[in-house]
């Protein structure tokens, strides 16, 4: 089932937890960048250079994305960084990454 609209999303992510952070997360290539920022703020090349096959406009949408959901900043300096909010999510990278290792 592919959740097109935001009525959707909020139907079936009323009362689950794991659908809210589901939800938010996105796909994969939201969890990578959120795995590639979590060993420290990176610029927009380093984040493009790590996600390979990912387009300039994908990136851009998928940044903007975890900015409005709060869970990344853009830096004075250039670049992106987790928030508070963001960093929380270390503990879900570490299940995954330990699951994956173990099962896939």
């Amino acid at each position: 089932m592919t959740l097109r609209t935001a009525e959707q999303r909020k139907e079936l992510c009323a009362d689950c937890p794991i659908a809210r952070v589901a939800d938010s997360l996105g796909d994969s290539c939201t969890i990578l960048i959120i795995r590639d920022l979590m060993t420290g703020p990176k610029r927009f090349t380093e984040l493009q250079e790590s996600l390979r096959g990912i387009s300039s406009r994908t990136l851009t949408n998928k940044l903007r994305y975890l900015e409005k959901d709060a869970l990344i900043q853009q830096r004075v300096k250039g670049g992106y960084a987790l928030t508070k909010k963001g960093l929380a999510l270390q503990g879900v990278l570490d299940a995954m990454r330990a699951y994956g290792k173990k099962y896939l």
